[in-house]
């Protein structure tokens, strides 16, 4: 069998110090830094606080300036690349949040304005922009979004999933960001200085990197380097301080290098997360000096020219790796006169010249959200990476919640075809958590706790999870909305530093993660509809050990405000209503029970063959009627039409004759309606009989058969509920 490799074959970056490869190159060489006094907005400062803003106006025509980097990055990326991308994995954070705040700030209401304020929106306007017809996931993981974007493009390739991937991060200054780090007195007015004794925060800054990633046996004539691995993790500490020992750090850049199949002397080089703040400098040189106890290999932080840009970060540090790699060029840690002694690293002060083979490129995130990188010289001969994978997930536990209430009270009514619409109390989401504990949480966090508690306890089983996976359409609405209103009633005086620490779309990821204390992999999609589609499909791919236990959650909160502003279904709906699901899976290659496989994701805007593709991918008429006793379709309301037309396509290809049901007419309108669909399905599998209320027609026995998920309009998704033996 051929082992995939995966190259970089096509580099793009914006950013403070650059726009192009080559431009930051030249800056990188000359030791330039990019921080000046912010100019986007006005701030009621005499000396506003220096950022990493990119010279010129980017927001045209509508299109928030995040959009605009990425594309900006995309097209230099893509240049050389010929055909388009088969899948998009992006990290972002803020979307178009620095839209939605004038928006807010002028009081305009109107939804129309509105329709790019997703996170998700980058990913999916790049699709647009370069015709990607296959699966496009946004990654949310804070400052790690971009490493933890490319890791997820990196087993997508391995795993033959695509064979081209534009994969990165994007993120742009706003208000959120600007005043929330300086609500966390997190950062330095002087300027970044990483590693430097007198440091005493970070530069908040903005950019936009992309990577072309191809799988190749060997390398192909353009690549750059290669990705040869990557690592991630999860602190479970705090939501916002890093473990002061830097365990999560370390652990995820030794499953880096175990993932890569090298040791730790091949490393000649590390780009440090090297964020400036006291806390978060400590924590990663610990990590080092435990990785590295003798001899460590050049290590520099390119923050104190750069500037913290969030989820670009890790994206930008892996292409200033590849040309380390590519061209000798190791930059300087910026900033750093004095290098603290506690920390026991000597970072390289200047720019130099060295031969690095392979480079180790470290992000870290709030949440604990923890990513490492590991990218060589492309050509070099190494041990394959043992393909040995755990093949399937299986149901242990799951839950949901809905208007009606928890998981019993929500299959109770829909089983008797009536409807769960509706907002339950927050009280009520939360009852059977400890009060200490929720003390401080919104509605999206208790809800994602109380679904991940829930589905633990269905599962009866007594080992914790070690992995989290979170998808969210919209994310906290309730901090966003909350910190904003706060910001402009007091004239942009003053900010609230939990509601900002709460308003990361992984907050609620990192709340599961520390109640559970789960350490592997804390991956949170958000990609509207589909955001639980992307969170099953990245636990699929990110496979740790056989037999570890996994929480797979989707939820998304009603926002009086900002629902009917960002999500054009809630506006077909006859008012708000939220939920979501949780599934407790294990991974094994033993058949046991019911199975899990997220089995296609594809874009419908770009692929009018996509239900063909959908029924072939499924393995035609005879094994859909074989292997499925009900077809649940999703089919969001700002869709309708579309979705009905590809339902009745697909019904019309398959000759499906088993039940089909509209799961959206009994949860409601919201985007992660599909993980309560899940839940539906895997009781229903566990059983023998579709009760006739439910079907509209006599009872159905499905005989064992099972169950198929689809999710219609933008995109198409199909995701399976089987027994072992089917």
């Amino acid at each position: 069998m051929t082992v995939v490799r995966v190259y970089i074959t096509g580099m793009g970056l914006i950013t403070p110090v650059g726009r192009g490869v080559s431009e930051t190159r030249a800056s990188i060489k000359a030791g330039k830094k990019g921080f000046r006094p912010i100019g986007l907005f006005p701030v009621p400062r005499e000396n506003p606080l220096p950022v990493g803003e990119i010279s010129g106006s980017f927001e045209t025509a509508g299109i928030p300036r995040t959009h605009r980097l990425a594309l900006i990055a995309a097209k230099e990326a893509m240049a050389d690349s010929g055909d388009g991308p088969d899948a998009i994995v992006l990290g972002v954070t803020t979307g178009g949040l620095a839209t939605t705040e004038k928006l807010l700030k002028r009081g305009d209401r109107s939804p129309e304005l509105y329709r790019y304020h997703a996170t998700g929106s980058v990913a999916e306007y790049l699709a647009r922009e370069f015709e990607c017809p296959g699966t496009v996931i946004t990654v949310s993981t804070a400052c790690s979004s971009g490493s933890a974007a490319v890791n997820v493009a990196l087993e997508m390739l391995r795993a033959g999933k695509a064979k081209k991937v534009l994969a990165g991060g994007a993120d742009c200054l706003c208000r959120l960001t600007y005043y929330g780090f300086n609500s966390l007195q997190l950062v330095d007015p002087s300027g970044a200085r990483p590693l430097d004794v007198n440091r005493r925060g970070m530069t908040v800054s903005e950019g936009a990197a992309m990577l072309v990633l191809e799988g190749h046996g060997e390398p192909p004539g353009n690549a750059i380097a290669e990705i040869l691995g990557a690592g991630l993790s999860c602190d479970a500490y705090h939501p916002a301080s890093p473990d002061p020992e830097g365990t999560g750090a370390l652990d995820a850049m030794r499953a880096a290098v175990k993932n890569a199949g090298i040791s730790t002397s091949d490393i000649d080089y590390v780009n440090l997360h090297g964020t400036g703040t006291i806390d978060n400098d400590l924590s990663e040189a610990r990590a080092l000096n435990r990785l590295f106890p003798d001899k460590k290999p050049l290590l520099s932080s390119i923050k104190g020219a750069f500037g913290h840009s969030l989820a670009a970060a890790g994206a930008i540090e892996a292409v200033v790796s590849a040309i380390t790699i590519s061209e000798g060029l190791v930059p300087a840690n910026t900033g750093c006169d004095i290098p603290d002694p506690k920390l026991g690293l000597n970072p390289v002060r200047e720019p130099i010249e060295a031969e690095i083979q392979t480079v180790l490129s470290n992000s870290l995130g709030f949440g604990g959200n923890n990513a490492s990188l590991i990218i060589g010289r492309p050509g070099n001969e190494r041990s394959p990476v043992s393909s040995k994978r755990a093949s399937h997930l299986y149901v242990a536990g799951s839950a949901c919640i809905t208007g009606s209430g928890d998981t019993d009270k929500t299959l109770t009514r829909i089983l008797k075809g009536l409807s769960c619409k509706g907002t339950l109390p927050q009280e009520e989401i939360s009852r059977d958590l400890p009060g200490r504990t929720v003390r401080r949480l919104k509605r999206l966090p208790r809800m994602a706790l109380s679904l991940a508690i829930a589905s633990h306890n269905n599962s009866g089983l007594s080992c914790k999870p070690s992995s989290v996976f979170f998808g969210t359409g919209w994310g906290p609405l309730s901090e966003t909305y909350d910190f904003l209103t706060r910001l402009y009633e007091t004239e942009e005086q003053f900010a609230s530093p939990i509601d900002f620490i709460g308003s990361v779309h992984n907050a609620p990821a990192a709340q599961v993660a520390i109640w559970f204390k789960s350490t592997g992999p804390n991956i949170t999609t958000t990609g509207g509809d589909y955001s639980f589609e992307q969170s099953l499909m990245a636990a699929s791919l990110l496979r740790r050990e056989p037999n570890e236990t996994i929480l797979v959650v989707g939820a998304d909160e009603a926002h009086e405000t900002l629902s009917g502003l960002v999500d054009g279904s809630v506006l077909i709906d006859d008012g708000l209503s939220d939920g979501g699901g949780a599934l407790c899976l294990k991974r094994a290659k033993t058949p046991s029970g019911l199975r899990v496989s997220p089995s296609f994701f594809e874009n419908a805007r770009n692929n009018p063959s996509v239900i063909s593709s959908l029924i072939k991918d499924l393995g035609g008429p005879e094994r859909i009627n074989d292997k499925y006793g009900l077809v649940l379709a999703g089919i969001p309301g700002a869709y309708g039409e579309t979705g009905n037309r590809q339902l009745d396509q697909f019904l019309s290809g398959s000759g499906f004759k088993a039940p089909v049901i509209d799961y959206r007419k009994f949860t409601g309108q919201f985007a992660s309606a599909s993980a309560v669909a899940a839940v539906l399905a895997i009781r229903l599998a566990q059983g023998r009989e579709i009760p006739k209320e439910f079907c509209g027609k006599e009872a159905v026995d499905i005989h064992g058969k099972g169950i198929l998920i689809i999710g219609l309009g933008n995109f198409v998704t199909a995701v399976e509920i089987l027994n072992s033996g089917v």
